[in-house]
């Protein structure tokens, strides 16, 4: 009986040999092998570290070139910690607020009110609404307009209070 015949008979009655009969001889995995392609699927291969351990955010490409990042409510709150940012609440009307918040432009104004922004297009500028939509809208504006510094709160201040962080209320 040769070696096919045996796997087949082997298959039929539900035993198997592994695949060393099942695969041609050039398909057959090493061991070596084995155990570097575990390696890189745990994280043991050759990865891309970031280059901070402080860089947050998803990177969000902008239709015409650019970008800007949304961030989790966790990362704001680190980066609000030690904050070296302009914090914009874009939401309107008017819902509640994020502490340290530095000015309220409707995202719908940004353009026309350029001039309460950082002149500085490279100015970290953190953005912000009730569910995120309207900050993306107001972040894409900042970056065609030429910003390169510009983060979006992910979700909103609804994220914000969802992750347990307070969220101001005016009467």
């Amino acid at each position: 009986m040769t070696a096919q015949t045996k796997t087949a008979a082997s298959m039929a009655a539900g035993q198997t040999n592994g695949w060393e009969l099942r695969l041609p001889r050039l398909f057959q995995p090493s061991p070596a092998l084995a155990v570097m392609l575990l390696l890189t699927a745990c994280g043991g291969g050759t990865t891309q570290l970031p280059a901070s351990v402080n860089e947050v955010g998803q990177v969000v490409p902008v239709e015409g070139g650019g970008q800007y990042l949304d961030i989790l409510p966790q990362e704001l709150e680190a980066m609000l910690e030690a904050k070296d940012f302009f914090f914009v609440n874009v939401h309107v009307p008017y819902e509640g607020e994020i502490e340290q918040t530095d000015a309220f432009i409707p995202f719908d104004q940004v353009a026309v009110r350029r001039s309460e922004f950082p002149q500085d297009t490279r100015a970290k500028i953190v953005l912000y609404c009730r569910s995120g939509s309207m900050s993306a809208i107001a972040a894409r504006d900042m970056v065609s307009a030429g910003y390169t510094n510009i983060y979006n709160l992910d979700g909103g201040f609804r994220a914000w209070a969802a992750a347990g962080f307070e969220l101001i209320q005016s009467p």
